[in-house]
């Protein structure tokens, strides 16, 4: 026996299979060779192996060995093949083994596997075919390393790397992994896939409020709601932040995912105690289902996307489902969004003015600065459809700028002094710059702060903090005056009317309009009044329609009325001629209200035979509604219940179906005064 195949079969901790074998060792054992792999056998994570002519161990590594022997059989005498599980991670592996084994030929780096008492080790083996002096196959020696802790290590890491650190859940890698993998089955299974897209509403302030500790608690508890409501349906994943996902494969039909989409915004809605704070949030779901809204990951997230931000639109703690609709939308969005980035260049913004009245004399003391989008393709753009896009893109910011500058230097050319009202987005109210912005354009128009009124909404108070206080505070060291726009159709709290340096309140249509038929509208009007007079502040009730109203609001205490009653918004121009000859205001609206139709642009949900279908508000009014986009059979007669605001439901009878959409009767009173929630006036 050559002193080679010593070093490579026969280490000193090893296991020679005869006495003579044995003998022969121990006389070649003062060797370097031999006491170096003897070293490496005892510290390192290698071993060494030979077989005989048949493939049975004739020696093991004492390492090796401990391992592999069993109470009645020990390792070596056995098979070589039969002591260790090829890895699947190499296929076909097995047969490549048997065949270097059955070849005599050479091999290296073969994954195996061992189970010894119930302990998995994962080994790595190498051999190579002994041939002795005469040319004679003796059998094969090798050597091998234990890779458990290799392998465990790495399936550490990939579990990491597919995992979310903060919740344990999937993340962003691994949900779309799983996705694509299941939309590629999707033709072979026959079983469609929804993914539900979740963002937690209100979840900002927490992390403002209470810091990111309670906002990172949050968070797992969130997740541990979310897989309990989930269970065996599907994978749930949190993409990063408040953003979380849902891929569902196990369930029936469309009820079945608004039943789960109900289940979860009811959990995630319930309170939170963490760390000493009792904390509520919300939860908004939007839904694509694949293969029917998406044949790849890319179309279905970006569906289930449109769904989530029409679900946010609607109003916040609602599911909303993926419709060709949003995605028209979406397209027409965009391409809003790119014309407005050149509509002030090209000229097509335009600033239009509506007056304000005082009750007490009938004379114009001010004007509101309303923005205009003559599109040149699509002629005007209502300030619904193009304000949000501008705070949305950051439009906002040079816009308004524009519009204040504008508004400033057209007020001040007029011919006697009068106030100019522009309205200030949350978003530009957010900006530190502001102030500065503010005091440029009434120094270049030489406006008399005075006479500038900018109006905020009650919005800027969600997240309220002292950089709230302090915006409103310099803006009202520079002598202008402040209004509260819209009271009453967000956060109204009379402690920031009670703190806030306001100046008037102007108290929102949706409570004006129909006020002369409604008591309970005039008694909300004369109550804000109440509170408006006590705190010395001016009262502007706006959207008056009709000439009764006049009579009415004077009578209820405001102090200025604006709206359509006095004439429809126009240009500088010509409120410069009007205010040139005369201050007094003259009435041209209808002399008495009347009950009219409210157009809305709502999604809604019927309710029929106890399943919930999706549909869109058209208009409403005190006897009923006109819907469209259904996606439910609809007969005359038929008697179902309709969403008409968040979560309530009234009876109504169908009474006519045309071309998509139908009328709807309700069979009992319904109280309509309720604010419908409205898009951002400027």
């Amino acid at each position: 026996m050559s002193l080679t195949r010593l070093v490579n079969g026969f280490g000193r901790g090893g296991r020679p299979a005869d006495p003579a074998s044995r003998a022969l060792a121990e006389r070649l054992d003062p060797e370097l060779a031999v006491r170096l792999v003897s070293s490496f056998e005892a510290q390192g994570s290698g071993w060494f192996w030979e077989t005989d002519r048949a493939g049975r161990l004739v020696y093991l590594s004492d390492k090796a060995a401990r391992f592999l022997d069993e109470t009645e059989q020990p390792a070596v005498g056995r098979l070589l093949i039969d002591l260790f599980e090829v890895s699947d991670a190499l296929d076909g592996s097995e047969r490549t083994l048997n065949f270097h084994l059955t070849a005599r030929t050479s091999f290296a780096g073969f994954e195996v596997r061992t189970r010894t008492g119930g302990t998995e080790r994962i080994w790595t083996i190498s051999g190579r075919p002994h041939i002795d002096e005469l040319g004679q196959f003796r059998g094969f020696v090798g050597h091998g390393a234990d890779l458990t802790a290799e392998r465990r290590s790495d399936a550490e890491i990939k579990r990491l790397a597919l995992s979310d650190s903060l919740t344990g859940l999937a993340n962003r890698a691994r949900m779309r992994t799983s996705l694509d993998q299941i939309i590629l089955q999707l033709e072979r299974n026959h079983r469609p896939v929804a993914l539900f897209m979740l963002d937690l509403d209100r979840f900002k302030a927490v992390n403002d409020t209470l810091g990111h500790q309670t906002g990172d608690a949050l968070l797992k508890v969130v997740a541990q709601r979310l897989e309990s409501c989930v269970a065996d349906k599907g994978l749930v994943g949190r993409l990063g932040g408040d953003e979380f996902q849902v891929i569902v494969t196990n369930y029936g039909n469309r009820s079945d995912l608004e039943d789960l989409a109900h289940r979860i915004i009811s959990s995630l809605s319930q309170p939170y105690f963490i760390s000493g704070s009792n904390i509520s949030i919300g939860c908004s779901v939007g839904i694509a289902v694949a293969p029917d809204d998406g044949s790849d990951s890319e179309i279905l997230i970006r569906n289930a996307d449109l769904s989530l931000y029409d679900a946010k639109a609607e109003g916040r703690g609602r599911h909303s489902f993926f419709r060709a609709e949003l995605l028209r939308q979406a397209q027409t969005r965009k391409i809003l969004e790119d014309d407005l980035r050149q509509a002030l260049d090209r000229g097509e913004l335009w600033i239009a003015y509506q007056p304000v009245v005082s009750t007490a004399t009938k004379a114009v003391v001010g004007y509101e600065a309303l923005l205009r989008w003559n599109h040149p393709r699509l002629g005007p753009v209502s300030p619904a459809e193009f304000i949000p896009i501008a705070e949305d893109s950051g439009l906002i910011d040079p816009i308004g700028e524009w519009v204040l500058r504008t508004a400033c230097a057209t007020a001040a050319r007029w011919p006697r002094p009068v106030r100019i009202a522009i309205n200030v987005s949350p978003v530009q109210f957010a900006r530190q710059a502001l102030p500065a912005i503010v005091a440029s354009a009434l120094a270049s128009s030489g406006l008399d702060p005075d006479l500038l009124e900018l109006e905020i909404t009650e919005s800027i108070f969600l997240n309220e903090d002292s950089s709230t206080e302090r915006m409103l505070r310099g803006l009202k060291q520079m002598g202008l005056r402040l209004v509260l726009d819209d009271f009453g159709t967000g956060y109204s709290s009379l402690a920031y009317l009670k703190k806030a340096p306001f100046d008037k309140i102007k108290i929102d249509q949706s409570f004006v309009r129909g006020a002369a038929l409604d008591p309970r509208n005039a008694a909300i009007i004369r109550a804000v009044v109440a509170i408006a007079d006590t705190l010395r502040l001016e009262t502007t009730a706006e959207g008056v329609e009709t000439q009764d109203e006049i009579e009415l609001i004077a009578r209820l205490g405001c102090s200025h009325i604006q709206g359509f009653v006095y004439g429809r918004p126009v240009d500088g121009e010509t409120v410069a001629a009007s205010l040139a000859k005369s201050g007094e205001a003259s009435a041209v609206g209808l002399k008495t209200s009347r009950l009219t139709r409210q157009k809305l642009l709502r999604s809604t949900r019927l309710e029929l035979g106890g399943r919930f279908h999706q549909a869109r508000i058209r208009d409403i009014s005190a006897k009923g509604l006109m819907i469209d986009g259904f996606d439910v059979a609809l007969t005359i007669g038929a008697a179902l219940r309709v969403e008409i605001s968040d979560a309530r439901f009234v009876p109504v009878l169908v009474r006519w179906t045309k071309d998509g959409r139908a009328g709807l009767e309700f069979t009992e009173a319904v109280d309509l005064s309720a604010p419908t929630p409205r898009a951002r006036r400027f």
